[in-house]
């Protein structure tokens, strides 16, 4: 009984594969599309009709066609024009930036020093005070200097008194005109003398030419102090200097004067220009040091701080457009593929910047309409019909502002 079950089940598998074969076509390899094709029924019913070699359905793949003859049919001058999509672009004035690391650094540090010798008798300032120009720092010891202006002070008015005595002689014809030259020198004798000790006694007083804050070190009262030595420290910080490097590759752009923007990384922003671009590179980055002076009148920068600028270098005609035009030619060459009368135009483009709106690239017409959809199925020289866009888009957009505008 099992053998019997066997053989009948497998009778029913081949009943039904010899149905399923007679539903289809038999190919025989190495005729040719339609040469070789045979549809199975008719190997078994050699009365069935076979189709009309010549007839195929409108929309399909005729299998009597070669390979060459389907691409032709699909591509050659009688196929239908590929449809693109475009979108016009208008060329903009791209602003070329460089980004420079460095930190921030007082133009100047200057120590004020007596120009006489003395003990400290008094300290004006405290660290961390502002100061300026004229301001007092601290004051020596006057000693036997006041004494020596009075004294001055007097052989200058007694030379005045016989030179002023003599004159009037002289105009009188009581005194010889030969008188006057020596009188005329102890008086400018007695002057000389009597400015030498006025300056000593003033340079008691030791003031500043500069404006800052006053850093160590400062002079205490009672050291004592001679030319050289430091009666206070004043760091100057307006205006506050940004210093960097920048590299050898771009310091052929870099000029005097340029505008620039600092931002330090407490956040403070500060316009700023180019002062200063070294004519030495250093030797261990082969980068040249440069200086960006910036106004700083409030001193809330601070020397040493890290800081980064954008240096302005100008701007150059580039278009921006989105990422997903950009292709390839058969090359390898990056570039963009446009339509211009109903042609299609390969143009070759070099990215100059990246950014969430798209890329900005050089290399392009002033004006140009960019396949944005179907660039990948097209190749230059091929007709096509495009559809440009561009005024759809620019409408949805004002549509979608008046809309919030509304809202």
């Amino acid at each position: 009984m099992r053998a019997l079950y066997s053989y009948g089940v497998a009778g029913l598998i081949l009943v039904a594969g010899a149905a399923w074969l007679g539903t289809g076509t038999l190919v025989a390899g190495g005729n040719g599309p339609g040469n070789g094709e045979t549809p199975i029924i008719s190997l078994i019913d050699k009365n069935a009709e076979v189709a009309d070699a010549g007839h195929h359905v409108e929309g399909e793949v005729d299998p009597h066609q070669t390979i060459a003859q389907r691409v032709a049919e699909s591509t050659g001058a009688a196929a239908p024009l590929q449809s693109v999509r475009t979108e016009t672009y208008q060329v903009q004035a791209y602003p070329i930036e460089v980004p420079l690391r460095g930190r921030t650094k007082a133009k100047s540090v200057v120590t004020i020093t007596p120009e006489t010798s003395g003990v400290v008798t008094a300290v004006s300032v405290t660290k961390g005070q502002k100061v300026a120009p004229g301001d007092m720092l601290c004051s020596l010891d006057q000693g036997t200097r006041a004494a020596a202006v009075a004294q001055a002070e007097a052989a200058l008015a007694q030379a005045q008194v016989n030179f002023d005595t003599n004159k009037a002689l002289r105009d009188k014809g009581l005194a010889a005109a030969n008188t006057a030259n020596a009188l005329e020198a102890a008086l400018k004798a007695a002057q000389s003398g009597f400015d030498q000790a006025k300056a000593e006694f003033d340079r008691t007083t030791v003031t500043t030419q500069v404006a800052g804050v006053v850093q160590d070190p400062i002079a205490t009262v009672g050291s004592m102090l001679s030319p050289g030595m430091p009666c206070a420290t004043i760091v100057e910080l307006d205006p506050m200097l940004f210093v960097a490097n920048v590299p050898e590759a771009r310091i052929a752009r870099a000029e005097l004067g340029l505008a620039a923007k600092v931002t330090t990384v407490t956040g403070q922003q500060v316009d700023g220009k180019v002062s200063y671009i070294s004519a030495l590179a250093d030797e261990a980055t082969r980068s040249f040091p440069i200086e960006i002076e910036l106004p700083n009148k409030d001193g809330k920068v601070l020397s040493g701080i890290t800081a980064s600028a954008i240096v302005s270098l100008g701007t150059i005609p580039a278009h921006l457009l989105p990422q997903s035009v950009l292709t390839l030619d058969d090359d390898g060459t990056l570039g963009v593929r446009t339509v211009k009368d109903d042609v299609v135009e390969f143009h070759p483009v070099t990215i100059v910047s990246d950014s969430r709106a798209g890329v900005w690239v050089t290399g392009l017409p002033p004006k140009v309409d960019v396949i944005t959809m179907g660039q990948e199925y097209v190749v230059p020289g091929q007709k096509v019909e495009a559809t440009n866009v561009t005024g759809t888009q620019d409408a949805v957009s004002t549509g979608a502002a008046a809309e919030g505008v509304k809202s």
